[in-house]
Parts: C-alpha cells; sequence; structure tokens
C-alpha cells in the first residue's frame, strides 16, 4: 500500500516538474500517456501468455481461466480506458516506436533470463524439502534401529490384530492447503449413510516411533498415524494417514499477511499444483519410497466431497481385493 502512495507522489512530482506540460496541449500528453500505457500492456500481456504456455506445456499446468480472469480485470479496465482515449482523440493506438519499446524491453530483460531459469517456487521448493526433510525418515529402514515403514506397519498389525489392505502412507493434500489436527475434522456432519475417519485407539493411535539424530537434534522423534475407516454396515478398514505438513505452515503463514507481506499474493491453487506434480515425480524416482506413499488430492472446499469415501477408493484401485485381505 505504501508503495502505491510512493507511486502516485512521484508521479505528480514529475509532472509539476516537467516544464513542457501546460494546460493547452493537455489533450495531446495524455493522449501520449495513453498509447504507452498501451504499449507496456501488450508487451506484460505478451510475457505473461509466454509464461503461461510455457506452463501448460513443460509443467503440465492445467488452463485456469477463472484465475486469468481475476489476474486480468484491472489490467483490461485500464487497457481498455487508454484505447477509448486515443480513439477519442484520434490517435494511432500503435506508433511506429511501439517496436522500438519492445526491442529496449527485451534488451532490459535479458540480464533476468538465466536467472529466472533456475528460480524455484514455493510448491517446489516445499515439495524437496517435504521428501528430504521428513519421508526419507519416515519410509525407508536405515538399516539400524529403523525397520522401514512396510515392516513398521507390519508390527503395528500384528499387536493390534487388523490389516493394513495397503502398505502406503496416504499423504492428504487439500485444495486450501487447510490440514486439521485430527483427520475426524474433515468427517461429514449428520450424515451416518457417508464413510468416516477416526484415529485408532489413542494408546494405539500412532506405528512405532522413529528416533533419529538429525540437524543437530538428539533423539528426533518421528511418528506417522493409524486410522480406520467406518463404513456403513461393514467392517472398518485400517490406513496410515496424515496431511502434508508443509502446505499447512504455509497455511498459517497466508492467515497472517499483515506480518508475511512478501507472501500475501502467494497462488494458493498453483502451490498446490506444483506441490503435488514435484513430490509425484520424486517419489516415482526413488526406489527406497516408490510405491510406498499415494498423494491423495482432496477440494475440502466442495461440500459434497468425502475425504474417507475418496480414501477407500484409492485403496480400492491399490488392492482391488482388499475386503477378502480384511477377513483372512
Amino acid at each position: 500500500m505504501i508503495w502505491k502512495k510512493i507511486l502516485i507522489i512521484l508521479m505528480f512530482i514529475i509532472i509539476l516538474g516537467y516544464q513542457g506540460i501546460h494546460l493547452e496541449n493537455a489533450h495531446k500528453w495524455i493522449g501520449i500517456v495513453a498509447r504507452y500505457v498501451v504499449y507496456m500492456l501488450i508487451i506484460k500481456g505478451s510475457r505473461e501468455a509466454c509464461a503461461l504456455g510455457y506452463s501448460i506445456l513443460q509443467a503440465q499446468k492445467t488452463f485456469n481461466i477463472e484465475e486469468i480472469i481475476k489476474h486480468s480485470k484491472k489490467y483490461a479496465l485500464i487497457f481498455v480506458a487508454s484505447i477509448a482515449i486515443l480513439l477519442y482523440n484520434k490517435q494511432r493506438i500503435l506508433d511506429e516506436d511501439f517496436l522500438l519499446w519492445f526491442i529496449a524491453y527485451l534488451v532490459t530483460k535479458y540480464p533476468e533470463v538465466e536467472a529466472n531459469l533456475v528460480t524455484i517456487n514455493y510448491g517446489v521448493g516445499m515439495a524437496c524439502s517435504y521428501f528430504e526433510g521428513y519421508l526419507v525418515h519416515v519410509i525407508p529402514s536405515d538399516g539400524a534401529k529403523f525397520v522401514g515403514f512396510e515392516e513398521n506397519m507390519d508390527i503395528y498389525a500384528a499387536k493390534q490384530g487388523i490389516v493394513f489392505p495397503v502398505k502406503r502412507l496416504f499423504i492428504i493434500i487439500t485444495k486450501s492447503m487447510y490440514c486439521p489436527p485430527d483427520l475426524k475434522h474433515f468427517n461429514k456432519a449428520n450424515r451416518d449413510d457417508l464413510s468416516y475417519l477416526e484415529a485408532c485407539q489413542v494408546s494405539d493411535k500412532s506405528l512405532e516411533e522413529i528416533e533419529k539424530d538429525v540437524a543437530g537434534v538428539k533423539n528426533r522423534i518421528y511418528r506417522n498415524s493409524a486410522y480406520k475407516i467406518y463404513r456403513p454396515d461393514k467392517p472398518p478398514v485400517y490406513l496410515s494417514a496424515e496431511c502434508a505438513t508443509p502446505l499447512h505452515t504455509l497455511h498459517r503463514v497466508l492467515q497472517k499477511t499483515a506480518i508475511y507481506e512478501d507472501l500475501a499474493k502467494v497462488n494458493v491453487l498453483e502451490v498446490v499444483s506444483d506441490f503435488c506434480r514435484t513430490l509425484s515425480s520424486i517419489i516415482s524416482k526413488s526406489p527406497e519410497c516408490r510405491d510406498k506413499c499415494e498423494l491423495v488430492y482432496y477440494d475440502d472446499t466442495d461440500p459434497k466431497a468425502n475425504l474417507a469415501s475418496i480414501l477407500l477408493d484409492k485403496i480400492r484401485d491399490l488392492e482391488p481385493n482388499f475386503e477378502n485381505l480384511k477377513n483372512e
């Protein structure tokens, strides 16, 4: 907000200080300003269109027309107003100097090209951090204290007399990035016809603890939670599930943009998409974690979406015979 005020003040200082501006030729310089605004918006639009095209073709992003309209609305109004001024004053919209403007823009942007190629966005960075800072500690065996996630599930199942139909860590990624302290908060209230989640008994809600010395922290503890899905007129289905904590952290940050001003304009949908895509790619390339984690996207903004049902569908896709496995 303060930058907007500074820009307005600076603009008035330049106008007042420029001796060539007189009221009698105000319509002339207003037209010139309008034309330059059109130039800059065409250049800006071209740049963003190229960036969007690259994202769709190379980064496998989806074309979100609503997000584009929301982002471009103010620029479109300024663009239309500037063209209207030019037409009203019977001036050309594009003059001979437009090409020179475009060339000058490319020249000034050239030093940034190499830097932009290595820029990492929030979603990609958080996915890498989540994998290296967490998953590599709870999924593969370390050959010493920790037996590995699959065997850890077997130990828990043997103690509790249950069966995990799918021995994977289900990582819940919500559209809004909100992550409750207990997944039961995603259950639909007053819907007895729907499946619902519940953590296993308090004393046995987690798999065996993983204790490691990490980054100077002695005996750091990691835990994975066990849940069961209750179904109408059917026995419960057991699984290990949790939310993606980096997204939870960013969600908390975005609730306090007065403190974290630099992140106020973060595109949540883009972050979630980049996080999912990058984490899925990393896991698929890791022999130690491949087929041991399952990413589950959940639109928590959709009142009709039910996480327990989505998880059941995932389990059914991964193990079509899971009903029989439970009864063994």
